[in-house]
Protein backbone atom coordinates (compact mmCIF):
# COMPACT_ATOMS: atom_id res chain seq x y z
CA UNK A 1 0.00 0.00 0.00
CA UNK A 2 1.12 3.46 -0.90
CA UNK A 3 0.76 6.16 1.74
CA UNK A 4 0.93 9.98 0.80
CA UNK A 5 1.97 12.39 3.70
CA UNK A 6 0.97 15.85 3.53
CA UNK A 7 3.66 18.28 5.22
CA UNK A 8 2.32 21.81 6.07
CA UNK A 9 3.31 24.93 7.23
CA UNK A 10 1.84 28.57 7.29
CA UNK A 11 4.86 29.41 4.37
CA UNK A 12 6.39 26.36 3.19
CA UNK A 13 9.43 27.83 3.11
CA UNK A 14 11.45 25.88 6.21
CA UNK A 15 9.45 23.45 8.87
CA UNK A 16 7.25 21.33 6.09
CA UNK A 17 10.23 21.36 3.55
CA UNK A 18 12.80 20.62 5.99
CA UNK A 19 9.76 17.49 7.06
CA UNK A 20 9.02 16.23 3.41
CA UNK A 21 13.09 16.05 2.07
CA UNK A 22 14.00 13.73 5.80
CA UNK A 23 10.82 11.67 5.67
CA UNK A 24 11.38 10.79 1.85
CA UNK A 25 15.01 10.46 2.50
CA UNK A 26 14.66 8.26 5.81
CA UNK A 27 10.91 6.02 3.53
CA UNK A 28 13.16 5.06 1.08
CA UNK A 29 16.25 4.36 3.31
CA UNK A 30 13.88 1.55 5.08
CA UNK A 31 11.56 0.64 1.94
CA UNK A 32 8.33 2.36 3.16
CA UNK A 33 6.17 2.82 0.08
CA UNK A 34 5.29 6.42 1.13
CA UNK A 35 5.91 9.74 -0.20
CA UNK A 36 5.85 13.24 1.32
CA UNK A 37 4.88 16.29 -0.13
CA UNK A 38 4.79 19.68 1.50
CA UNK A 39 2.61 22.97 0.87
CA UNK A 40 1.60 26.07 2.77
CA UNK A 41 -1.45 27.81 3.88
CA UNK A 42 0.31 31.16 2.63
CA UNK A 43 3.42 30.05 1.03
CA UNK A 44 6.90 32.50 0.81
CA UNK A 45 8.38 33.86 -2.53
CA UNK A 46 11.41 31.66 -1.68
CA UNK A 47 12.53 28.63 0.86
CA UNK A 48 14.31 30.07 3.91
CA UNK A 49 18.26 30.98 3.26
CA UNK A 50 19.50 29.31 6.58
CA UNK A 51 17.32 26.51 5.40
CA UNK A 52 18.66 25.64 2.00
CA UNK A 53 21.89 25.61 3.78
CA UNK A 54 20.95 23.54 6.53
CA UNK A 55 19.67 20.96 3.62
CA UNK A 56 22.35 21.27 1.38
CA UNK A 57 24.89 20.36 4.04
CA UNK A 58 22.72 16.89 4.07
CA UNK A 59 22.99 16.54 0.84
CA UNK A 60 20.20 18.32 -0.43
CA UNK A 61 19.46 20.85 -3.47
CA UNK A 62 16.58 23.07 -2.72
CA UNK A 63 17.74 26.36 -3.66
CA UNK A 64 14.96 25.76 -7.13
CA UNK A 65 12.33 25.07 -4.64
CA UNK A 66 9.52 27.30 -4.91
CA UNK A 67 6.78 27.57 -2.30
CA UNK A 68 3.56 26.50 -3.02
CA UNK A 69 0.21 26.69 -1.33
CA UNK A 70 -1.50 23.79 -0.53
CA UNK A 71 -4.38 22.53 -2.90
CA UNK A 72 -7.74 21.29 -1.71
CA UNK A 73 -7.69 18.33 -3.52
CA UNK A 74 -4.67 17.10 -1.43
CA UNK A 75 -6.16 17.34 1.67
CA UNK A 76 -8.95 15.42 0.27
CA UNK A 77 -6.11 12.64 -0.90
CA UNK A 78 -3.41 12.40 1.64
CA UNK A 79 -3.60 9.42 3.89
CA UNK A 80 -2.17 11.70 6.39
CA UNK A 81 -1.38 15.56 7.24
CA UNK A 82 0.84 16.19 9.62
CA UNK A 83 0.14 20.75 10.41
CA UNK A 84 3.47 22.48 11.93
CA UNK A 85 2.11 25.22 12.86
CA UNK A 86 -1.32 25.41 10.66
CA UNK A 87 -4.35 26.22 12.63
CA UNK A 88 -6.93 23.52 12.50
CA UNK A 89 -9.10 26.64 10.86
CA UNK A 90 -6.93 26.29 8.27
CA UNK A 91 -7.30 22.61 7.33
CA UNK A 92 -11.37 22.20 7.55
CA UNK A 93 -11.30 20.83 4.35
CA UNK A 94 -9.42 17.76 5.29
CA UNK A 95 -10.71 14.38 4.87
CA UNK A 96 -7.53 12.61 5.75
CA UNK A 97 -6.23 12.08 9.65
CA UNK A 98 -3.88 15.67 10.72
CA UNK A 99 -1.58 15.84 13.23
CA UNK A 100 0.01 18.58 15.01
CA UNK A 101 3.44 19.07 15.27
CA UNK A 102 2.86 22.03 17.53
CA UNK A 103 5.98 21.43 19.89
CA UNK A 104 8.78 22.49 16.66
CA UNK A 105 10.79 25.66 17.30
CA UNK A 106 10.54 28.61 14.74
CA UNK A 107 13.38 28.31 12.35
CA UNK A 108 14.25 32.21 12.53
CA UNK A 109 14.46 31.62 16.52
CA UNK A 110 16.45 27.75 16.26
CA UNK A 111 16.85 26.75 13.05
CA UNK A 112 19.12 23.91 14.27
CA UNK A 113 16.39 23.08 17.23
CA UNK A 114 13.46 23.06 14.49
CA UNK A 115 15.67 20.81 12.11
CA UNK A 116 16.84 18.32 15.04
CA UNK A 117 12.73 18.55 16.12
CA UNK A 118 11.81 17.98 12.71
CA UNK A 119 13.74 14.31 12.48
CA UNK A 120 12.56 12.80 15.39
CA UNK A 121 9.01 13.85 14.50
CA UNK A 122 9.75 12.38 11.06
CA UNK A 123 11.60 9.01 12.85
CA UNK A 124 8.85 8.67 14.80
CA UNK A 125 6.34 8.83 11.89
CA UNK A 126 8.50 6.79 9.64
CA UNK A 127 8.55 4.05 12.48
CA UNK A 128 4.93 4.18 13.20
CA UNK A 129 3.90 3.48 9.76
CA UNK A 130 6.54 0.81 9.43
CA UNK A 131 4.40 -0.51 12.19
CA UNK A 132 0.99 -0.54 10.15
CA UNK A 133 2.36 -2.47 7.64
CA UNK A 134 2.71 0.39 4.53
CA UNK A 135 5.81 -1.21 3.54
Amino acid sequence: MNANVLFLCPHNAAKSLIAAVYFNRLAEQVGLFAKGDSAGTEPSDAVMPVVAEMLLKDGVDVSDYKPRHMMPEELESAALIVSIGCTPQELTEATAPIEYWDDVPMVSQDPEGSRDAIRVHVEELVERLQRQKLS
